[in-house]
């Protein structure tokens, strides 16, 4: 007698089940990063249901040069010349591109606070084991060629963008080093854990590529 065949998924379970799986995920990732706390409003990042602010920032080990594109719409200054959302490419790290791919774990780092690269080596660790799920970092400040060479030496594969001007660690509200965000595919967070370590970020000055493209 055969075996009886499994109940049909109704519409949209599979979906349902992906986030289920990043969510824990999530969790996986909050509890491999021992030294997590509550911190004050500051370092917790944005808050949980707020909007994920819009962004495109060059990828560190890319060409691109210039500061992250944070503008909501056409012509808006230093924040940019175009949409951020329509600022794309292999050498881009596209805040609406992720979230079109569902969600997503979204950290963030300096390059001086040996903190943040133990816990995002803990982070690559656990997307290793999870390949499906997408994983981005972001460098607040410091310099880049300090950054590629972090990147190379850590093994990273998943993609770091630099923030040469530091926008995001006020839009985001970064606070601490490491920051974790966990926005859901409509760009909203679910959870954010940040370390109870702050990093030290360095300085940085160049001319701005908000305006590229």
């Amino acid at each position: 007698m055969s075996a009886p065949r499994p109940p049909r998924l109704p519409g949209g379970a599979h979906r349902y089940g992906w986030f289920i799986a990043v969510v824990g995920v999530a969790l996986i990732v909050y509890a491999s990063l021992n030294t997590l706390r509550t911190e004050s409003v500051g370092s917790q990042g944005l808050k949980i249901g707020s909007k994920v602010p819009p962004f495109a920032a060059p990828l560190a080990l890319g060409t691109i040069e210039g500061d992250v594109n944070v503008a909501r719409k056409a012509n808006q200054g230093s924040a940019g010349r175009r949409p951020a959302c329509s600022v794309r490419g292999p050498q881009i790290v596209n805040s609406c591109q992720l979230a079109e791919g569902g969600p997503f774990v979204l950290a963030f780092l300096a390059t001086r606070g040996t903190q943040c690269t133990r816990e995002l080596d803990r982070l690559a660790r656990v997307r290793a084991h999870h390949p499906r799920v997408q994983v981005a970092a972001v460098s607040i400040r410091g310099d880049r060629d300090d950054l590629r060479a972090l990147v190379r030496r850590h093994g990273w594969h998943f993609p770091v963008a630099w923030d040469r001007d530091g926008i995001l660690a006020n839009l985001f509200g970064v606070a601490v080093c490491p920051l974790l965000t966990y926005p859901a595919a409509s760009c909203r967070p679910r959870a954010s854990a940040s370390s109870t370590t702050p990093g030290s970020t360095g300085t940085s000055s160049r001319s701005s590529a908000r305006h590229a493209g």
